[in-house]
């Protein structure tokens, strides 16, 4: 069910008119959850058992230390039990045809056979994510996440379960950590929601994702193997870029839509963009691009492996073994390790001049070119991002020093000058955003939603459902 369907509209418009109805927090978030788990459900009903063992195990073993109190040696314990599971649930169903072929098992004759083929759960990398925040913030003591009372296991069962399902951000986040979510579980009022930040926010997500993701999309569909062979050096390069306008207006898209319906039902996700392509650092855009996962990936990886505290070269290490980790979170395919790689080594690389009169001198001609390279750098590693076969990915790069074919495609480049100016307008604007008057942001947004309703593209999943 994608939110730009008219069956999700119907669905939310449900949701949220009984929502408001229930007059105690734990009947809101009963509603939420049946809601949620019906969301969940509505491509692959099978695929909600994995999530509801996911579930199980992750507040059954978060309750176990929660009441473990100070007998650290058993919180430990539950706290491992729970990782692990949710670390051996997203291992097998995400990374198992990285090992083995399907071919092997076109008829499966066994349970074990079953499972071997069946598919990847819709937002797996999101839920089991959110499971590991909760069993390591309980594990440390978290204050946000008080020990239960005496027999309020009920309490702390429903609670988990709508940290995990809950609809706006289950699929692709934004990545919200336990400590931070929990707190939230109150009882939400009709008279709190603040109704023109919510379709501020709605409007400039739809606008990203119908407007700017899906037009370029039919633009830049011509990455895919083999259509790339038979086109320019040139339109290979202006493809990139394209992409790399699609991305961000895909996934900042989707995720400014989830925050704005969960506010619409009272919850604060987290920010998940803040003008990526503005960055003047490798460094500086990951503290911009998903910084939900940048965030969960220091918290949870990076600090517990030591971070920059045990020397140069620990550092580096820590620096690219977590951005390949970060990679292959992305998907089971050596395209995405390498596109980590890329951005790990690029970080070490960054760092041995980052005290440099380049990197540090205030100057905009030179943070102007910084920020050209780190976009360039950025949207090279796209190329392994699109192109999950890494042999594709090089045959790509190969067209495009060598391609047999000349010219540029006018076309191309007028439409994905076009579309990807809305991403460049919306990185621009940020800069002067305090300067520019209430009433022209008014018509802007005015703009944005006449766009939507009349020049939106052809409908495309979110790219990050994938994940």
């Amino acid at each position: 069910m994608s939110y730009s369907d008219s069956v999700f509209l119907v669905f939310f418009v449900t949701v949220f008119s009984v929502y408001y109805l229930f007059r105690h927090a734990w009947l809101q978030v009963v509603w939420l959850v049946v809601a949620s788990l019906f969301f969940y459900a509505w491509e692959s009903p099978p695929l909600l058992l994995i999530f509801l063992c996911s579930w199980f195990v992750t507040s059954t073993s978060s309750y176990g230390v929660l009441i473990a109190g100070e007998r650290r040696l058993r919180a430990k314990l539950f706290a491992i039990i729970g990782v692990l599971t949710n670390l051996g649930l997203l291992g097998f169903f995400k990374y198992k045809f990285l090992f083995i072929s399907s071919a092997d098992y076109q008829s499966p004759q066994s349970i074990s056979e079953w499972l071997l083929l069946a598919p990847l759960p819709i937002g797996i990398s999101f839920y089991t994510f959110h499971g590991i925040s909760l069993l390591v913030d309980v594990f440390r003591g978290n204050n946000a996440i008080p020990p239960p009372k005496q027999g309020r296991l009920k309490k702390h069962l429903s609670d988990t379960l709508l940290y995990l399902v809950f609809f706006p951000q289950l699929i692709a986040g934004p990545i919200i950590k336990a400590k931070d979510f929990f707190p939230q579980v109150v009882y939400k009022r009709f008279s709190d929601i603040d109704f023109p930040a919510c379709a501020r926010i709605l409007i400039l997500g739809f606008f990203l994702k119908r407007f700017v993701a899906d037009n370029l999309n039919d633009h830049t569909f011509w990455i895919a193997y083999p259509y790339f062979l038979s086109r320019s050096s040139i339109d290979l390069i202006l493809m990139l870029y394209g992409f790399s306008a699609q991305i961000f207006a895909d996934f900042s898209g989707y995720s400014l839509i989830a925050i704005g319906l969960a506010k619409l039902l009272g919850y604060k996700l987290p920010d998940n963009f803040n003008f990526p392509y503005m960055a003047s650092s490798i460094a500086d855009f990951w503290r911009r691009w998903h910084m939900s996962l940048s965030s969960w990936l220091r918290d949870y990886l990076y600090i517990p492996l030591g971070g920059s505290r045990h020397g140069v070269t620990r550092t580096y290490f820590n620096l690219v073994i977590v951005m390949f980790l970060g990679g292959l979170w992305h998907g089971a395919a050596w395209s995405f390790a390498v596109w980590g790689l890329w951005h790990g080594l690029g970080l070490v690389i960054e760092r041995t001049w980052i005290d440099s009169r380049f990197m540090t001198t205030t100057n905009w001609f030179v943070r102007a070119v910084r920020i050209f390279v780190v976009f360039n750098f950025v949207t090279l590693g796209w190329l392994f991002f699109k192109l999950q076969d890494f042999s594709q990915a090089l045959e790509y790069l190969q067209a495009l020093m060598h391609s047999d074919t000349s010219g540029m495609n006018r076309g191309l480049m007028l439409y994905i000058a076009l579309y990807g100016s809305g991403v460049l307008v919306y990185h621009i604007a940020s800069v002067y955003r305090d300067s520019i008057s209430r009433r022209i942001k008014d018509v802007a947004y005015g703009g944005m939603l006449f766009l939507i309703l009349t020049s939106s593209g052809s409908s495309k999943p979110f790219i990050y459902f994938q994940f």
